[in-house]
């Protein structure tokens, strides 16, 4: 079956608007000690810098359920479906506490282990290879009560030291453990909730087999929808999201605030707000200018080589940047979480700055994404299937 447009160039926005976030997280000036959603310190350039890479993580989970889907569809054999899954799954796993940490930190001693977004698609590779052979709406509906109902876990009244609470707990919520003296374990993407996102993606594969004029209208309706539901339980107030808004000290930050969900873990409002818009996005994919969309698929082909590859290169330019700036690199802290950024001085960039080199990041990932796409689809090995 031939690649879907639009997914490569949801997926190509995705991945271009994802090197703005990580980017910000290594180089902007306040990223190690301000959070950029904090709305008694932030600044709404700030905010919307965060809040638009929102779109990230939930769409690129999405995605890959439908990829699951289609790939099911295209070979025609559950067991081997489940077989590839598995195996997937396992190899993310690894890929995440191996490539990809290090990618993050620099620090060869692995002092931090954070378990994040591809661990958390791996994971639920596993679970959706595992429950592969029941019917796709099942698992859609199984999905959807999740995202619904994952929010009501903290309203459970575990016992104190209960240890099905500590059990739970990281399937659920983030939480941090110390694993000996000097290392850590953070659960960043608890993989329950993202687990009920990657369901509700393979469930709605049926849907790009649609005609265009009716995928269109269907993703219309889907956009549309879960946005005005997004609207209505924040404006309700009561259920929906850990963080209730507030009115501010102006309209602007009030705003904010009603836009404030909650990522860790991903909540219904967040779910409905950024699965809506990808909504809005998969409807009007191929109504984009054609030299745009080849831009776009070039990065939404090869996702996974375009992840582990710009981060690397994020942070071989925060490393230098930080050197320009007069660190010595003896004073570069690789173990303490902090990107080599040294805890008590001043350094990295302003917001302005942030965005050229993001940009810079993007046009240098171009040419290497582009070659791998066409080394992949010359060579067929079946270890390129996992990059």
């Amino acid at each position: 079956m031939k690649r879907i447009t639009s997914i490569d160039i949801v997926r190509g926005i995705v991945m271009i608007i994802m090197a703005l976030d990580h980017t910000r997280d290594l180089m902007h000036i306040n990223s190690i000690a301000q959070s950029p959603t904090d709305l008694s310190t932030t600044t709404p350039w700030l905010f919307f810098t965060r809040w638009i890479t929102y779109l990230c993580a939930p769409i690129f989970v999405f995605l890959a359920g439908t990829s699951a889907y289609l790939a099911l569809k295209n070979q025609a054999d559950v067991q081997k479906t489940r077989s590839h899954l598995i195996k997937r799954g396992f190899w993310l796993i690894v890929l995440e506490f191996t490539i990809v940490n290090f990618a993050l930190y620099f620090d060869p001693g692995f002092h931090t282990l954070l378990f994040e977004v591809i661990a958390s698609t791996g994971l639920g590779f596993i679970l959706l290879g595992l429950l592969i052979k029941l019917p796709s709406k099942y698992l859609g509906i199984l999905g959807l009560t999740i995202i619904l109902l994952h929010n009501l876990t903290p309203l459970i009244p575990f016992a104190e030291g209960s240890i099905v609470k500590a059990i739970l707990t990281p399937f659920f919520g983030p939480m941090a453990a110390p694993l000996g003296p000097d290392r850590i374990f953070i659960m960043g993407y608890p993989p329950l909730p993202w687990l009920g996102i990657l369901l509700v993606g393979f469930a709605s594969g049926q849907y790009f087999f649609l005609s265009d004029e009716k995928q269109k209208r269907t993703f219309t309706l889907w956009g549309v929808g879960a946005i005005a539901f997004f609207i209505l339980i924040r404006m309700v107030n009561i259920y929906g999201d850990s963080a209730p808004w507030a009115t501010q000290q102006s309209p602007l930050f009030t705003f904010l605030s009603f836009m404030n969900v909650t990522k860790y873990p991903p909540s219904l409002a967040f779910c409905a707000i950024t699965l809506g818009i990808m909504g809005i996005l998969l409807a009007y994919a191929d109504s984009i200018s054609t030299p745009i969309k080849r831009i776009l698929t070039v990065y939404g082909k090869v996702p996974m080589f375009y992840f582990i590859v710009h981060f690397y290169l994020i942070h071989v330019i925060t490393v230098v940047v930080l050197l320009i700036q007069g660190l010595d690199w003896l004073q570069l802290e690789f173990a303490t979480g902090t990107f080599g950024r040294p805890k008590g001085v001043e350094s990295g960039l302003p917001l302005w700055a942030v965005y050229f080199m993001w940009m810079a990041v993007v046009v240098l990932m171009y040419k290497p994404c582009q070659w791998y796409a066409s080394y992949k689809e010359a060579h067929k090995e079946t270890w390129l299937k996992y990059i």
